[in-house]
């Protein structure tokens, strides 16, 4: 499949996310350069860690990303997973310069760095977070920018799922990300999946990997979403078909249930 091919494929489900499933596809654009995303993983301790670090994503931090030109912004906390408490952000960015020297240029910021001292400022022996991760990606060219559902607009009650997909080679990686192109992105949408972004990792660990990110009301509809999905025929043909199940294209599957800080733009 070509890349035009691709491009029109992902972004009618990129509208069809925004849409009600039966609803007619909105006009989209013939040609958009996919985006870069960086997710940031922030390990926290109960307590005061929790609010002093959603204090600064909402009244410092995302402000500042917003001024830059990064929006929207994710903003989530960890519903279901390891790891508790742990807040996750998602940045999206036309450049990957933006990203990679976002912290450079929030130093710059006056107007940053004041709102933000109650968080930089605390002492090694009570420190902000535990640790911090981060993750570098591309978007697939076939869903080539994030799309924030209608209820982020209306801060309506939502759960997203992260999903990690790694791959044993580089050859399976590929085809994984080829086998989304080929018709996933279609049966995700005809389950009633609203698709937030799909992104190829470039620098993180675990790789080769992708990452991805669907939202649902609830994780009720959540299950009934993807129970449709894996009954879809479209999707038995595509995963039964010998180019991509001669041998598994992905090695683990880590999956999260978020659910969105009062702050997320998302």
């Amino acid at each position: 499949m070509h890349r035009r091919q691709f491009l029109s494929t992902s972004l009618a489900a990129s509208a069809l996310s925004l849409a009600k499933p039966g609803e007619a596809l909105a006009a989209v654009p013939d040609k958009v350069a996919p985006e870069f995303y960086q997710i940031r993983k922030y390990r926290l301790v109960s307590g005061p860690q929790t609010k002093l670090t959603e204090a600064y994503f909402a009244e410092a931090l995302i402000p500042a990303l917003n001024r830059m030109g990064i929006t929207p912004v994710g903003a989530f906390t960890v519903y279901f997973g390891p790891e508790t408490p742990t807040f996750y952000l998602l940045m999206p960015s036309k450049t990957v310069e933006a990203l990679a020297t976002v912290d450079l240029a929030l130093a710059k910021d006056e107007t940053f760095m004041k709102a933000a001292a109650p968080f930089w400022n605390t002492p090694a022996s009570s420190p902000a977070f535990i640790r911090l991760e981060s993750q570098l990606l591309r978007a697939f060219e076939g869903f080539p920018m994030l799309v924030p559902p209608a209820s982020s607009a209306t801060k309506a009650p939502r759960v997203f799922q992260l999903r990690t997909y790694e791959s044993p080679t580089m050859q399976d990686h590929v085809r994984k990300v080829e086998m989304f192109h080929s018709g996933e992105f279609e049966i995700f949408a005809r389950a009633g999946c609203t698709q937030v972004f799909y992104g190829d990792s470039l620098i993180g660990a675990r790789l080769p990997s992708l990452t991805y990110m669907l939202t649902f009301p609830d994780t009720t509809d959540l299950e009934v979403r993807w129970k449709a999905f894996s009954s879809d025929p479209q999707w038995k043909k595509l995963s039964s078909d010998p180019h991509f199940a001669f041998e598994p294209t992905v090695s683990n599957i880590d999956s999260l249930i978020l659910k969105p800080l009062s702050c997320s733009q998302i």
